[in-house]
């Protein structure tokens, strides 16, 4: 990082840091294969995970690590393809972007935790960092857990109706399967059934401005179609800036 504060956030019951030790990075690991492999043994680990930094929320009255994700610093776009992204979307346009980006990947939380503040919590932590190290740009995959497109309609339905990403940035299809947003069954969209099996992240970067890939990809791997996701920060609406950055102060 640029700067010599390493973001650390206490809020009520819960406290996000930035991993300092193996240990954490490890804590980390062995959520995620709670979440994306649905067993409580081993550790969900990849290559990106010696490039990333790793961060962590816990509950502070028992110890418990309640969501962690890690984050991949760019200086601009056109390190994007060798982004964890880039393995299953063409990212070629953002290559063109200029300023600082961060991808966001691997975001979980505990399949036993419903607090809404566990989000907040993470979205607090991760704007210190953003403001720390002027970012311009999140993206990342956002996962609807499960491989049935089906269950997706109306999602789907929404995400082609009002938040494809601006044609100077859309990813462009790479992975050999796919699911076209464009494809679904025409028709009204059921908005309650739409924002119901919306993830919890994905509705947190639409309200802010986010846009997604025309298509998702189907990962067998992780059990997940997930879409690409992007955020100007520059385009959060100011009002939702100032609840991000009253949660982080």
């Amino acid at each position: 990082m640029r700067g010599q504060v390493i973001p650390v956030l206490e809020k009520g019951r819960y406290r996000g840091w930035i991993a300092q030790s193996q240990r954490d990075v490890h804590r980390a690991q062995r959520l995620r294969q709670l979440c994306f492999h649905r067993s409580e043994t081993g550790r969900d680990r990849d290559a990106f995970d010696d490039l990333c930094q790793h961060f962590l929320v816990e509950d502070r009255y028992g110890g418990r690590l309640v969501c962690c994700f890690r984050i991949l610093p760019l200086a601009s776009g056109i390190g994007i393809t060798q982004s964890y992204s880039a393995q299953f979307y063409d990212l070629s346009a953002l290559e063109g972007f200029a300023g600082p980006m961060l991808e966001m990947g691997r975001f979980c939380i505990d399949p036993a935790c419903n607090d809404p503040d566990i989000l907040r919590i993470a979205w607090g932590i991760l704007t210190q960092y953003v403001d720390q190290e002027g970012t311009e740009m999140l993206f990342g995959c956002s996962s609807f857990r499960g491989t049935d497109a089906r269950a997706y309609d109306d999602s789907f339905a929404l995400l082609h109706a009002r938040h494809l990403a601006p044609k100077r940035w859309s990813p462009g299809v790479k992975a050999p399967r796919v699911v076209r947003f464009g494809d679904r069954p025409a028709g009204g969209v059921d908005m309650r059934q739409a924002m119901r099996r919306m993830p919890p992240l994905l509705k947190t970067y639409l309200v802010m401005g986010g846009w997604v890939s025309d298509h998702a990809v189907v990962d067998d791997a992780l059990d997940t179609l997930h879409v690409f996701t992007g955020l100007e920060i520059g385009a959060i609406p100011p009002a939702r800036q100032r609840l991000l950055r009253a949660v982080a102060s």
